[in-house]
């Protein structure tokens, strides 16, 4: 990042609660010369975090969970959504150690081996948070119930699917969350060579 290009003039906490605003004022250089105007801009900092595709190489299937969302309730969609397991990560953790953790709190899941596809930010205008997204291995006869830590006041309930039927929901638009998008999205372009890698002893 190159911070010659831009200019922080001010910077406040606009609001604190479970998550936090910040209100920035910034001016930044133009594509064709000079500098921008004072532009104020909020900014929502809920952390950074974790996504992990939970895959099965000898059952062909994909682990995901269900769970009830706010924002999606808010944007006047179901809220209930099926997604991949995903977390914040906490003071002093790796992203890989949160993909092991969350697997094992959201869906009872222990990840074998673990790679990681990549780094994105899920709303580029108004929101800080980079999410490290991972495929894991995992047997998904293990899989199944309801899991989530009651101090957090979480109901997630785990489902296996066949990979074909993920990719049918990729190609019918009936995935309608970023990080399992970009998941399914990666798997269907790798998936003969990870299932092949993970099949070996």
């Amino acid at each position: 990042m190159n911070t010659d290009d831009f200019e922080i003039l001010e910077r406040k906490t606009v609001c604190q609660s479970y998550f936090r605003i910040d209100r920035y004022m910034v001016k930044h250089r133009l594509f064709n010369g000079g500098w921008s105007q004072p532009i104020m801009r909020e900014v929502f900092e809920r952390g950074h975090s974790v996504a992990v595709i939970l895959y099965d190489p000898k059952a062909d299937a994909i682990v995901l969970i269900e769970q009830f969302r706010a924002g999606a309730m808010a944007a006047g969609m179901g809220p209930w959504l099926i997604e991949c397991v995903a977390g914040i990560i906490d003071a002093g953790e790796t992203p890989e150690q949160v993909a092991r953790r969350e697997s094992v709190e959201e869906c009872g899941c222990v990840i074998g081996r673990a790679e990681p596809i990549g780094e994105f930010l899920y709303s580029t205008g108004a929101c800080s948070e980079v999410c490290h997204l991972f495929v894991g291995e995992v047997d998904s006869s293990t899989a199944g119930g309801v899991h989530g830590l009651a101090d957090e006041f979480e109901d997630i309930k785990t489902h296996i699917v066949p990979y074909d039927t993920a990719i049918e929901w990729l190609d019918t638009h009936k995935i309608d969350n970023a990080a399992m998008l970009i998941a399914v999205s990666w798997l269907a372009r790798h998936h003969d060579a990870l299932r092949q890698r993970w099949s070996a002893p």
